[in-house]
């Protein structure tokens, strides 16, 4: 189990720390609920340093890049960046990433943790020609920085040249010295910026934030709940190998004008219809449906739950699952576990309405 940099300043920040794909991560400081709030309504940092990163030297059509990624990148502008997924043959997801355009042929790769492995291999396997490929991940600090004050904050450190960036543009910034990336992007539906730089100036940097104090630390368990808020996936939950993305409701992120590793047997699945739709519910309690709970329509099981929590901004339980045919906006169904019964109706995404970012 890989420690994260900053586990001894969590510990001393009194964090609950909890195994997450393949490092020991901070859960919880305050309080889920104390830091969701914080989040939603000022700022609030996260340690993001598990997340994989590689840097990619290459043409995109030659190497054939652009065949291992959904999204389209030939066109990006440098400086820009681009959700998409990596896909097998069957067009189940591999991994969901974004990739950022450093100048023409310079790319880095931002990857989930508990898949970085395999993305580094399945890359290696379909990459060709000339091109250089690098995991950077154990050298790369990540801090994301998030909420309504995230931009003044940083500010004060990095100048007015950051309220030029938009949403999905990134650029260089000086930090004692050090050069680091910085996007606007983010997993919580808040305006907000993610920092790439080296681990020991990611410390650095951690320290002076905090000293703000408008900033306070914030762990996974309410990363999660801001995430699913938003309706946004999480991989090896809502979305993995056994589903692809139209199944999942995020066809969009996959550029059918060009040729991607998957895209045959997407079309197949598209003409047919998926087996399976992801869908959001939303309970009329507090009650919170969980991962792993089966979803019936009426005495028939038609699903099972993804993620599922109790919405601090909404005060209600909220969720998303994979059911079998096809639900209406407003249809009611019935989540339920060992003794839990939970009536919910399904929901149009996101949960929760944002014009921040």
């Amino acid at each position: 189990m890989l420690k994260t940099p900053f586990y001894n300043i969590h510990l001393a920040l009194g964090a609950k720390m909890a195994p997450f794909g393949g490092w020991l991560m901070p859960i919880q400081y305050q309080g889920i609920l104390a830091e969701h709030a914080h989040t939603r309504q000022a700022v609030s940092v996260f340690d993001i340093c598990h997340m994989g990163e590689f840097s990619l030297e290459a043409d995109p059509a030659l190497s054939g890049f652009d065949r291992v990624v959904t999204q389209n990148i030939t066109s990006m502008p440098v400086g820009s960046c681009r959700y998409g997924f990596m896909l097998n043959e069957q067009a189940g997801i591999l991994d969901d990433l974004v990739v950022y355009r450093i100048n023409k042929n310079n790319w880095m790769l931002v990857v989930n943790a508990a898949a970085t492995s395999g993305d580094y291999e399945h890359l290696k396997k379909n990459l060709s020609g000339k091109y250089h490929l690098q995991n950077i991940s154990g050298k790369m600090g990540k801090l994301d920085v998030q909420g309504p004050q995230s931009l003044d904050v940083l500010k004060n450190i990095f100048g007015d040249g950051l309220a030029g960036l938009n949403y999905y543009r990134f650029s260089e910034f000086v930090f004692e010295k050090e050069r680091c990336i910085i996007s606007r992007t983010g997993y919580t539906g808040e305006l907000g910026y993610e920092i790439y730089i080296s681990n020991d100036y990611a410390i650095k940097l951690w320290e002076l934030l905090l000293k703000d104090g408008r900033v306070k630390p914030a762990g996974l368990g309410c990363r999660d709940t801001l995430r699913l808020e938003m309706a946004y996936p999480l991989y090896g939950q809502d979305i993995d190998t056994d589903h692809t993305p139209l199944a999942a409701g995020l066809a969009k992120f996959a550029d059918f004008s060009k040729i991607f590793i998957g895209k045959d047997a997407l079309l197949k699945e598209q003409e047919n219809g998926p087996r399976e739709h992801l869908v959001c519910f939303q309970a009329d309690s507090r009650r919170a449906p969980r991962h792993g709970f089966a979803i019936f329509d009426r005495d028939k099981r038609v699903g099972i739950v993804t993620s599922g929590s109790f919405s601090p901004s909404l005060c209600v339980g909220i969720g998303m699952g994979y059911v079998s045919g096809n639900y209406d906006i407003g249809t009611q169904l019935v989540v339920k576990d060992s003794g839990t019964e939970i009536p919910v109706r399904v929901v149009k995404k996101p949960f929760l309405n944002k014009t921040s970012i």
